[in-house]
C-alpha cells in the first residue's frame, strides 16, 4: 500500500521522536510519551494511505471522487449535487469522477465549521476543481472541516484526466461535494458508504 506524499511530514517526525524517547530510557513517563508518539505516527500512516483499487469501467459513468458517507443528495433547475462526509478513518485521497479537462482550480479561504453544519460547504475553506468533457461540467469541492485545515489540489487548469485519476487530498476529516449536470441519474442516497474511483455516483441520461 502506498502513502500519500503529504503524509510523510507527519509520519516521519513523530516516528523519529518516539524512537528518541524510547532510547533515552528516561523512565515510565518518557516511555509513555514515546508510545503515544508512535501511535500518532501509525495513525498518520493509516490516515494517509493510498490503497490499490480497480477503477470501475463503463460508458457514461460518474464515479465517486472520494471515500466517505453520503450526507445529502439534492438538485435544482441547473444541477444535481452529492455531498460526502469523510471521517478520520476514511481514505482522504480524491479522484476525478470523469474523464475530461481541468478548466479551473480555485482556492477559497474561509472558516473551519464542522462538516455537519449546513453552512460548511458555503463558508469553509475549500478548493473548487472544475472538470469539463463533452457531456458537461463537473465541479469537485474539497472542503475543510473542524479538523481539516488544508485542502491540497494536485491538478491545474489544462490538465487532461482519465476517470479515477488522483486529483488531491484533504488533511484530516472533511467534506467533498460534487456538482453534476441536471441530466444525470444519481445512484447514491443519504447514508451510503462510497469509495473513490469505485462507487458509481451517477449515470448519464441519453
Amino acid at each position: 500500500m502506498r502513502i500519500v506524499k503529504e503524509g510523510y511530514v507527519f509520519i516521519i517526525p513523530t516516528f523519529v521522536l518516539s524512537l528518541v524517547l524510547f532510547f533515552l530510557n528516561g523512565g515510565i513517563v518518557v516511555n509513555i510519551l514515546g508510545f503515544l508518539f508512535l501511535l500518532v505516527s501509525l495513525f498518520c500512516l493509516y490516515f494517509f494511505r493510498d490503497p490499490n483499487i480497480e477503477i470501475t469501467k463503463g460508458d457514461g459513468l460518474i464515479l465517486s471522487p472520494c471515500n466517505g458517507t453520503v450526507l445529502e443528495v439534492s438538485e435544482d433547475e441547473m444541477e444535481k449535487v452529492v455531498k460526502v462526509f469523510l471521517s478520520v478513518l476514511d481514505v482522504h485521497l480524491q479522484r476525478s469522477p470523469i474523464s475530461g479537462k481541468v478548466v479551473s482550480v480555485e482556492h477559497k479561504p474561509g472558516k473551519f465549521l464542522k462538516a455537519m453544519d449546513p453552512q460548511a460547504h458555503i463558508v469553509n475553506e475549500q478548493n473548487v476543481i472544475t472538470i469539463k468533457n463533452k457531456d458537461g461540467k463537473y465541479i469537485v469541492k474539497q472542503i475543510a472541516g473542524i479538523l481539516a485545515r488544508r485542502c491540497v489540489s494536485w491538478v491545474k487548469p489544462g490538465d487532461v484526466l482519465k476517470v479515477g485519476d488522483k486529483i488531491g487530498v484533504i488533511k484530516f476529516s472533511s467534506q467533498v461535494d460534487i456538482h453534476m449536470p441536471k441530466n444525470v441519474n444519481v445512484k447514491v442516497k443519504f447514508g451510503d458508504k462510497v469509495v473513490s474511483g469505485v462507487t458509481i455516483f451517477a449515470t448519464l441520461s441519453r
